[in-house]
């Protein structure tokens, strides 16, 4: 980056936005602002915190010092290609990555620079290391060199961590006509204790790995920095809601209800079962399977679309069940593989993780939102169904219920872990002799004062709301729906005839379940006052602050719920 700088304000013609694809170097981006004076140094301690400006990945929305908006792999390098059209007489320079290099959109990119002969230089960090292991082992015969060279780039190779030699490769790609790439090996993280060359170092690594490394580097302004920050930002235990039990991750509850399916099957059946990942193994909870069925466990890489289809190819067969898992943000992506495999009738059970705003410090472009894009089919066809259980004990009533169900199934889960809903006994809900019925809402506390219908990581917030209402002698109802694309005919008729019902979400107000569930009163001659409540703003930064800043605190639905009372 700085041999780039160095270069342009020596004169060269290099276009001067700055595009990374690789959205968790991030904090590259923002020390290099503060160093070209965009930027306050100082804003540098304040990195991912809410309202700094500073996100898990970099957003031209939040900060003028940034020039492209990246975090979704695959989509820096053909608007480079645009901007290259826009600007022939310049060099236009991509930094890159050897993970996004997998996505289907780089080799899309890679041909239209080469067919219209662009002026783009893409620099590519080669360090054979992604979130879930190494491209060399995960992927063999995956190789940049031989793919960008076969898609007509110039190919200069170098010693990441030699400068003279990086300085030498990225000249002569800027002297060769047209498309060109340097390949810079190297290790990641290269002298950070315990960590380099994993892929621990993919984003923030912990005070003691980075303590180490800087006292054996004797910065010992750094490490009383570093000991300031801790001090400051000591973790605050969440505060405790109302009707709620102990807490747990759903998305990994699905690989652990995963396995214990697959434990139940005989090895000829397990044959049968094949799960894809796409490179977010950990964070979607395939680790369970890889780690005790690798025979039914495939390392795709960073490859959505590809991964998607061969897994709902998988499942097309018969008597054969494919599971897919990535992030909701992602499921964008897919949209067009869902509509075919769904025309293909293939059996797929898809787990997207990471829904909603809830503890997203990588911001916006990680929110999953647009969940509904899932249920993108004809009402008269095929049936899909979209699932958002309430806590760990209701994602393992899910699974286990749905997993011999054929077509395409979507399953849904938060980045934050999620409290165990509680009966007003104090029992968890979902436990015990739960079980999961799809397309049956469920009261979680009845009311006669107005109805609360809300699903997932709201679900627990609208309960606490609910249960401080109690207290005051105000009985509003409160209904769990995990079935979000169906109408429970029954308690629908039920709550249309209440004061009011207010649907509260996370996923986008534009798209999400709140939108379709006043269409549904109307179309059933139901006219209760009705509201809706979901993510409207884009994020700010922070983690436990995301739900606050999209006005769905449960002070926020509390005050809204106050309202409709009062109308």
């Amino acid at each position: 980056v700085l041999i780039v700088d160095a270069l342009r304000d020596g004169g060269a013609a290099i276009h001067p936005e700055f595009f990374d694809e690789a959205g968790h170097r991030a904090a590259l981006q923002y020390a290099r602002a503060a160093l070209r004076g965009r930027l306050p140094s100082e804003q540098l301690l304040h990195y991912r915190e809410y309202d700094s400006g500073l996100a898990g990945h970099p957003e031209k929305e939040l900060l003028e010092c940034i020039d492209f908006s990246s975090g979704r792999l695959g989509h820096a390098a053909g608007h480079a290609n645009g901007v290259a059209f826009a600007n022939p007489g310049s060099a236009v320079v991509m930094f890159g990555s050897d993970g996004s290099q997998m996505e289907g959109n780089n080799g899309e990119a890679a041909r239209l620079a080469v067919a219209n002969d662009l002026n783009v230089k893409w620099i590519i960090d080669d360090n054979n290391v992604t979130i879930a292991g190494y491209p060399d082992r995960y992927l063999p015969g995956f190789d940049l060199e031989r793919t960008l060279g076969g898609h007509g780039f110039a190919i200069f190779t170098a010693d990441g961590e030699d400068s003279r030699a990086l300085l030498a490769a990225i000249v002569s790609a800027l002297q060769q006509d047209g498309p060109a790439a340097v390949l810079c090996r190297r290790s990641m993280g290269p002298g950070i204790p315990q960590l380099e060359g994993t892929p621990q170092l993919h984003d923030v690594i912990t005070l003691a790995a980075a303590r180490e490394y800087l006292a054996a580097r004797s910065h010992n302004t750094a490490l009383m920095c570093l000991d300031k920050i801790e001090e400051r930002d000591a973790p605050v235990p969440p505060a405790k809601l109302l009707g709620s039990g102990a807490s747990g991750a759903c998305r990994k509850q699905f690989g652990l209800s995963l396995a214990a399916i697959l434990k139940g099957l005989s090895p000829a059946d397990r044959q049968r079962v094949r799960a894809f990942d796409s490179d977010l193994e950990g964070s979607v909870g395939l680790t369970q399977i890889r780690e005790q069925f690798p025979e039914c466990f495939t390392s795709g890489g960073v490859q959505e679309r590809g991964n998607f289809l061969a897994a709902a190819g998988f499942g097309s067969q018969s008597d054969h069940q494919g599971i897919f898992a990535t992030f909701s943000a992602f499921l964008e992506m897919v949209i067009s593989e869902i509509t075919m495999s769904r025309l293909n009738e293939c059996d797929l059970l898809c787990h997207f993780s990471h829904a909603g705003v809830d503890a997203m410090s990588d911001n916006t472009c990680h929110f999953g939102l647009n969940n509904f894009f899932a249920d993108n089919y004809v009402s008269e066809g095929a049936q899909t169904g979209l699932y958002f259980p309430a806590d760990v004990h209701q994602m393992d009533a899910v699974i286990k219920h749905i997993f011999t169900k054929g077509g395409m199934r979507f399953v849904f889960s938060n980045r934050s872990k999620l409290p165990e809903i509680l009966t007003e006994e104090g029992n968890p809900l979902h436990a015990g002799d739960y079980q999961f019925e799809p397309g049956c809402d469920e009261i979680v506390r009845e009311g006669d004062a107005g109805w609360i219908v809300s699903f997932g990581d709201m679900l627990h917030r609208c309960l606490h709301v609910v249960e401080i209402l109690r207290t005051e002698g105000i009985s509003v109802g409160l209904v769990n729906k995990p079935t979000l694309n169906t109408v429970d005919e029954d308690t629908i008729a039920r709550l249309g005839t209440s004061p009011f019902i207010l649907v509260v979400e996370s996923l986008n107000q534009r798209t999400g379940l709140g939108i379709r569930y006043g269409t549904w009163l109307l179309e059933r001659g139901l006219t209760p006052r009705y509201a809706h409540m979901g993510t409207t703003r884009p994020g700010n930064c922070g983690q436990a602050e995301q739900i606050p800043h999209q006005r769905l605190a449960p002070a926020d639905v509390e005050a809204k719920v106050r309202a409709m009372l009062a109308l």
